[in-house]
């Protein structure tokens, strides 16, 4: 099948987008005690058990094609995974949730272009630059700032590096699909090797995680949140170009401004609706497969070839 006819994979980045949507407004219902480092290092950490416990369970052969030819892509995803999760909780907690939730995403799909663009060497097609400038105008728009929301700079500076990361971390997990690995099982150790990172600062909050609302919500973070999605990411990212599924991830702001207006009970203003139409109209840019170019023979040479990348094996 040519993959620039299959919806599959933009439909598995979204469903990853939709459910990340979720870990703010979970968060904002849960109220956890526990510091916010403390909850991102047990999100992934809980997420990374799940995925390894089912993937030892199912198949676990799946951890011996994690070879040395994987090593170098695991361990960028992994240190990609703990900063970002140290970074933008960070920055939520220091500038508050839309502030930095408009850096991060409005970043995400630029850093993951240009990364995929050092990394893959992969030209950034027209409908991207389309597609991620309607999609970074309506973030913007989306989290436009109230007045009482404070700017730190420290704050927009921790934000940056979590964008950044996103990139990273996706253009790693590409490499990562086009070497054979067994993506369950590179998945889960990406995750836990990031909350390792972070285990000092969860297990100095275990007593206030272990409180039913915060054991409620690191579930629901766990399992859905991280583990589901997570897998529905990679799978899809095995579909689409890099750069493609991080415009795609913006469907995570999104949706966690619906969130907030259906169960939140927050108001709709003009610059969020605004930014929902514009941010709706670049994901469909992206999302929607390109046109096949004919074949053409011109008694020499067949034109409109479908080129495939050789890292990744995907079509272009």
């Amino acid at each position: 099948m040519d993959r620039r006819n299959d919806v599959s994979g933009p439909l598995l980045v979204l469903a990853a987008g939709v459910l990340w949507g979720t870990v703010g407004p979970a968060q904002v219902l849960a109220a956890p005690d526990a510091a916010p480092v403390a909850v991102g290092g047990a999100r992934i950490m809980s997420g990374g058990l799940v995925l390894a416990l089912l993937v030892l369970a199912l198949d676990r052969r799946a951890f011996r094609t994690l070879t040395r030819r994987t090593w170098a892509p695991l361990a960028a995803a992994s240190a990609a995974t703990g900063t970002f999760q140290a970074a933008f909780f960070s920055a939520v907690d220091r500038t508050g949730a839309a502030v930095a939730t408009a850096v991060v995403f409005g970043l995400a799909p630029v850093s993951t272009g240009l990364c995929e663009r050092l990394v893959l060497r992969t030209r950034l097609s027209r409908r991207w630059w389309a597609g991620t400038g309607c999609a970074v105008g309506g973030v913007a728009l989306l989290m436009v700032p109230g007045p009482a929301v404070h700017v730190d700079p420290v704050g927009v500076l921790l934000s940056l590096a979590a964008g950044t990361c996103f990139g990273v971390y996706t253009v790693s997990a590409k490499v990562l699909t086009g070497r054979d690995a067994g993506m369950a099982a590179a998945v889960s150790v990406t995750l836990l090797a990031g909350g390792a990172a972070l285990l000092p600062w969860t297990l100095a909050e275990l007593p206030a995680l272990a409180a039913p609302r915060s054991a409620v919500l690191v579930g629901w973070l766990g399992i859905a949140a991280t583990a589901a999605a997570y897998m529905f990411f990679v799978t899809g990212l095995g579909r689409v170009a890099a750069a493609t599924a991080g415009t795609l991830s913006l469907a995570e702001p999104l949706v966690a401004a619906a969130l907030a207006v259906a169960v939140l009970g927050e108001r709709l203003s003009a610059p969020v609706a605004a930014g929902s139409l514009l941010l709706l109209g670049g994901l469909f840019v992206v999302s929607v497969p390109a046109r096949p170019r004919a074949a053409r023979y011109d008694g020499v040479h067949v034109t409109g070839a479908v080129k495939v990348e050789t890292t990744t094996g995907e079509r272009n």
